[in-house]
């Protein structure tokens, strides 16, 4: 077994949506925190919000020309042969220029054209699958990487058994801080931040980066419910929606206790502040908000490949440890069922004992020591 030389050189390929990249971004955090002088090199997809959060957390991204299948012919489709082999191409000029030891990938397709050619090139290579239901790009590559760093159990109907790792989901720094901390130490500040009565319930209200248009509209049909009984709302409309739900909220005049937000940068004082969290069923979202150990709804995300939110929200449900709403039924029933919660106490308890079981804080260090522990073997 040869001896390999440090700093290590590691590649972390993913990418799309949030859900891939602060994963991403936290096994990089977690690999710099084992070895201080790790260099850190991120491949992700042209015109994706990876090629800007990545370089905004410190690292260096290059970006390749690739796109997923959609599922009506499109110009992208037709172009979708050319982009694979420009792919190709671009990954082994990454390689033969970057060296690296170990290659990551946390889905999206921007990982399948490097984790490919990495594994041809014999590179130790590592895949990280976020969900329930494993997504296209990580089956087809299962094949050809030495471990799969997994969130869940039961993946061996998706992985070879015998390279499964279950390590669970990587997390925000300032997220697994604070459910080391307590929710309880960020709770003034969390008001203060937001401008709300510590005596009243508040629901938090997110959908995710970009935001969700059921989540949007079934708060403007309940918002009259949820201000006449005095809860306060911390909500995340997406930048696409801002401007409409303002207008809409100004229109209803209803903006007493609502905090209408294009984007939540401090989740933490969020988390903190929230009695109730409704949220589309997102691996990354789950991850958080057990850690966190908030009593939640889960609306899932009828747009995503393989319908694979309600499948985790279902695994969620099943374990007694979030409630679910489906997306058809939400403009319907979604404030409804949240005031509910919000007025049985109970209720909350029970589920936010259940969802913490759930946490793995330690998930991203666990993934950047399996990725060590292939570059130390590899002989």
């Amino acid at each position: 077994m040869e001896a390999v030389q440090k700093p290590y050189r590691i590649i972390i390929s993913g990418g799309g949506t949030g859900g891939h990249i602060y994963p991403a971004i936290a096994i990089a955090h977690a690999l710099q925190d084992l070895y201080s002088d790790t260099e850190i090199l991120f491949v992700g997809a042209k015109g994706r919000m990876e090629m800007q959060k990545v370089p905004e957390a410190g690292y260096k991204i290059i970006g390749l020309w690739i796109s997923g299948i959609q599922r009506k012919l499109t110009l992208d489709n037709l172009a979708f042969p050319l982009k694979v082999t420009s792919s190709l191409i671009g990954s082994l000029k990454i390689l033969s220029d970057f060296r690296p030891n170990a290659v990551v990938g946390v889905g999206g397709f921007a990982s399948g054209p490097l984790l490919y050619t990495a594994s041809w090139k014999n590179i130790p290579s590592l895949l990280q699958e976020q969900n329930s239901y494993a997504g296209l790009t990580n089956k087809l590559l299962a094949g050809k990487v030495k471990k799969v760093c997994v969130a869940q159990e039961g993946m061996e109907q998706f992985f070879p058994k015998e390279k499964i790792v279950f390590t669970g989901n990587p997390v925000r720094k300032d997220i697994v801080a604070l459910a080391a901390q307590g929710l309880e130490s960020k709770r003034d500040e969390a008001f203060k931040y937001f401008d709300l009565d510590p005596k009243k319930k508040t629901l938090l209200v997110v959908g995710g980066s970009l935001g969700a248009r059921t989540l949007n509209e079934s708060m403007i049909a309940g918002v009259g419910k949820l201000v006449a009984k005095e809860i306060q709302v911390i909500w995340q409309c997406g930048k696409f929606y801002h401007e409409e739900m303002r207008a809409k909220l100004t229109a209803m005049d209803q903006k007493q206790g609502i905090r209408l937000n294009e984007f939540l940068n401090r989740m933490d004082l969020a988390y903190a502040a929230a009695d109730v969290v409704v949220s589309r069923a997102g691996a990354l979202a789950i991850s958080e908000l057990a850690l966190v150990k908030k009593p939640t709804i889960f609306v899932p995300s009828p747009n995503v490949a393989e319908d694979h939110q309600r499948k985790n929200a279902e695994t969620l449900v099943k374990q007694d440890a979030a409630l679910m709403v489906m997306d058809r039924d939400a403009p319907a029933q979604l404030i409804d069922v949240a005031l509910g919660l919000l007025q049985d106490e109970q209720q909350q308890k029970a589920l936010s004992e259940h969802f913490a079981k759930l946490a793995r804080p330690q998930a991203a260090e666990h993934i950047a020591k399996e990725v060590i522990s292939l570059i130390q073997q590899k002989r």
